[in-house]
């Protein structure tokens, strides 16, 4: 079956997300204790817990956007041993994490050759968890703007990934059969895994190799993706 269109994830597939989340997340703690010092490795880790628990909770719709927010915050305050931190406090910590985090948005260095060389012949655009506004602003500030028209947001479609329906949500917005679609992300399960179960072709972006034997098509860099589909 010939391929016509490409989605894509974004947070840790075009935008390095990690890398961003990171740098914020240093800075922002490190402010919170001036003159003392910061446990970098177990801040990280930490705040990667927080982010994937409460997020996955908001997606679930057990918590709002911005109570999610709190979580982490009030989360990542105790763990700095800063004490129970009320509501407008969270809001403002969270509010200076979020400018930082935005100073930081990076594209991976493969992301804009694959993309031109892709979209030479194929519709492309981008399935993300997340909202919109935000996800189509990441897309501007990386040089992707184009693809800020083709964007699926969960928070818009009221379907999150791994659920197909936003999978054909977005192929019917591109105007292309699922099977005719193909679709990377960086996670095996919510991308690749979820987009093969809804009649998509799944690619796994595995940036770092992790040497896990799966059952569906395995990328290291985007700039593989081209010759993967012919």
């Amino acid at each position: 079956m010939v391929i016509e269109a490409v989605l894509f994830d974004l947070d840790g597939t075009l935008l390095d997300h990690d890398g961003a989340a990171e740098a914020a997340v240093l800075a922002a703690a490190a402010a919170e204790l001036p003159g003392r010092p910061l446990d970098r490795d177990g801040v990280l880790r930490h705040w990667r817990e927080l982010e994937r628990s409460e997020y996955d909770r908001y997606l679930a719709g057990e918590l709002t956007l911005q109570e999610q927010r709190r979580s982490r915050a009030t989360g990542l305050a105790a763990h700095l041993g800063l004490g129970e931190w009320p509501v407008e406090r969270a809001d403002a910590w969270f509010a200076g994490y979020l400018r930082r985090y935005e100073r930081s948005w990076r594209a991976y260095p493969d992301v804009p050759r694959a993309v031109r060389e892709l979209a030479a012949d194929r519709r492309l655009g981008v399935i993300t968890n997340g909202e919109g506004d935000i996800q189509r602003r990441k897309l501007h500030a990386i040089g992707l703007g184009a693809l800020a028209p083709h964007t699926t947001a969960s928070a818009e479609a009221g379907r999150a990934k791994p659920d197909p329906e936003i999978f054909h949500l977005a192929c019917r917005t591109l105007g292309v059969a699922p099977e005719r679609t193909a679709y990377v992300g960086d996670r095996l399960d919510v991308d690749a895994r979820a987009a093969t179960a809804a009649g998509l072709l799944g690619i796994w972006l595995d940036r770092e190799p992790s040497g896990e034997v799966v059952e569906v098509p395995r990328v290291h860099s985007l700039a593989e993706v081209a010759a993967l589909l012919g």
